[in-house]
């Protein structure tokens, strides 16, 4: 019997051509744990055969991926072959790697095809060049290093255990592998910002290829609304379309435009919502009323895949399963998440912040920001035209003492790819010059204490908290404050799961309630004291699912719930202040 293909969706829902214009390539592949890291001197480019078989895209140390090795894994190699027709190599063949941790090298028929370094974003490579028709092979290098202090690696554990909140290590390909194939021009990269005020979008497109000109064409629920010729300057081109009385995309309403590209013989669908997400002083405005975060802490941990999802469909059931719980959003929290995760809150209406899995790099070396900034990139202009992402966060806790030159970089980067969106410079810890938006971490557990930290932004007594006041520099009082981590409540109350596992180890945020009734009046006491302070803009709750041994999840790792679900929309979901009148 024929292997089912893991995760054969198409991959880019954001970027759409027809069913016949790609192959998945997950599945079944040669495999070997390269320990040694001596793969390349024994040429293992050129190898018949690799000693081992795993399934991708799931990584090694996952036990979706049939290895299960969960030790230090430096060098990894991939092998396959796949068959081509003529028609398929009649005009270009781009190779697409969704995401490979860290390193890679990637050859085509023994020759090589390219290399790309970030663990977390996509790259293309042009192979038309080197398959033919009939059987090609295709063999991948990847090194990862996570000691390595400029590889950003997010919440991998850089010890041999799990431990406090780092998890198991990803290596080598997590994310879809496939091919596609488009005419000798086609339509690269596309960017769609919307223009609420304007009732207009605006369009960007790169191409490649000798056509001058491309068709757009915009619609909503299969009815078009505005189309236009748009000429091409070079390889690029940027435009507008009108979107009279636009139907705007809000919180729950996850209401979605078509635009429909076409270039000479290629074509491709895209999708964008209209909305707008501003700064107005202390608040946030989404469609122009002032509105409150109430977002969740979703790290996108799996079970069984580690980074990588065992379906398409678990991204919408996280979100539905965060939505019952009363949230409307969520920190996409140390890591890239997948496009399919992204474009579930597109079609649900849920918020999101994009963010970097900055931890592991070392900002102060020299080397920190050329090793990120390109995979930043990557990352903006993969996600820029998703309606739910309404900002962005480059980094998470760290000093900003010996850092100035990196943050006002990276601020400026992102600001140059996206001026459309907030910007917050760092979460928690310490802010420099470069935020639209000022947050803080704060775990405290006792109601009243917490309460206290935020009071003094009404009553203009006392401080307001500062995660470190003594380095911190003045807050500025004319942007937003928002709490974005608090909570993290303990509450593993068995020493083993309902699987006999040990819990002796796990851990959360404070001393774990003695009840459920405690944790309930806790919660409550913790969100009330944001809601009701009409100073406060949001906040995220830590978090949506235990992970591995950090057990302070509203759900469980399995994502079956560890509490009543409506009490705790109960607390989340109520009027917040800073809502009142508008």
């Amino acid at each position: 019997m024929e292997m089912t293909i893991p995760r054969n969706e198409y991959p880019r829902p954001q970027f759409i051509r027809g069913d016949d214009t790609w192959k998945c390539l997950n599945g079944e592949w040669e495999f070997e744990l390269d320990l040694s890291a001596s793969g390349a001197e024994r040429h293992l480019e050129r190898a018949e055969h690799l000693s081992s078989k795993i399934t991708v895209p799931f990584v090694p140390e996952s036990e979706a991926s049939g290895v299960g090795y969960t030790d230090y894994i430096p060098s990894v190699w991939y092998r396959r072959t796949f068959e081509l027709t003529e028609d398929e190599i009649s005009g270009r063949v781009l190779l697409h790697f969704g995401a490979l941790d860290d390193t890679a090298t990637v050859w085509v028929n023994g020759e090589e095809a390219g290399r790309h370094r970030g663990g977390y974003t996509p790259f293309t490579l042009d192979v038309t060049k080197l398959v033919k028709q009939g059987e090609n092979v295709l063999t991948v290098h990847a090194d990862d290093n996570v000691k390595d202090p400029l590889q950003p690696s997010g919440k991998q554990s850089a010890r041999y255990d799990n431990y406090g909140c780092y998890y198991t290590r990803s290596t080598g390909i997590w994310q879809t592998v496939w091919l596609e194939f488009v005419p000798e021009s086609y339509i690269k990269t596309v960017k769609i910002i919307p223009d609420v005020a304007n009732e207009k979008v605006d369009v960007t497109v790169t191409v490649e290829g000798g056509e001058k000109s491309l068709r757009a064409v915009a619609a909503f629920d299969g009815d078009e609304v505005s189309s236009r010729e748009v000429a091409l300057t070079g390889k690029a081109a940027t435009f507008s379309l009108g979107i009279k009385d636009p139907v705007l995309w809000d919180i729950g309403k996850g209401n979605l435009y078509d635009l429909c590209l076409t270039l000479g013989d290629d074509m491709l669908t895209c999708y964008f919502g209209m909305r707008s997400f501003e700064v107005d002083g202390y608040r946030v405005r989404l469609n122009g009323r002032s509105v409150f975060q109430r977002l969740v802490l979703d790290q996108g941990y799996f079970e069984k895949g580690i980074y990588t999802a065992l379906s398409e469909d678990d991204f919408e059931r996280d979100i539905k399963l965060q939505m019952e719980a009363g949230f409307n959003g969520a920190r996409m929290h140390m890591k890239v998440f997948e496009p399919g995760f992204i474009a579930a809150a597109d079609r649900l209406g849920y918020l999101l912040w994009g963010e970097f899995p900055n931890w592991g790099l070392d900002t102060v070396r020299d080397g920190a920001f050329d090793r990120m900034a390109p995979a930043w990139r990557e990352e903006i202009e993969r996600d820029v035209s998703s309606p739910s992402i309404i900002g962005w966060c480059p980094l998470n806790e760290i000093w900003t003492n010996e850092n100035h030159e990196f943050l006002k970089n990276i601020y400026h980067l992102t600001k140059a790819l996206d001026p459309s969106r907030p910007v917050i410079d760092i979460s928690g810890f310490m802010h420099s010059e470069f935020t639209d938006i000022y947050d803080v971490h704060d775990y405290e557990q006792n109601v009243a204490e917490f309460k206290s930290h935020y009071d003094p932004l009404v009553t203009g007594e006392g401080d307001v908290f500062i995660d470190y006041p003594e380095y911190e520099k003045p807050r500025d009082e004319s942007i937003p404050y928002f709490v974005s981590e608090f909570g993290g409540t303990f509450w593993a109350p068995a020493p083993t799961d309902s699987n006999g596992e040990d819990r002796s180890e796990s851990w959360g945020y404070g001393e774990r309630p003695y009840s459920a009734d405690e944790f309930y009046e806790r919660f409550d006491g913790l969100t009330g004291a944001l809601l009701d302070n009409p100073r406060v803009c949001g906040f995220c709750y830590t978090q949506f699912t235990d992970v591995m041994q950090e057990q302070n999840g509203i759900y469980r790792f399995d994502r079956t719930p560890k509490f009543d679900i409506g009490r705790i929309r109960a607390s989340v979901s109520r009027r917040a202040a800073i809502e009142d009148g508008d």
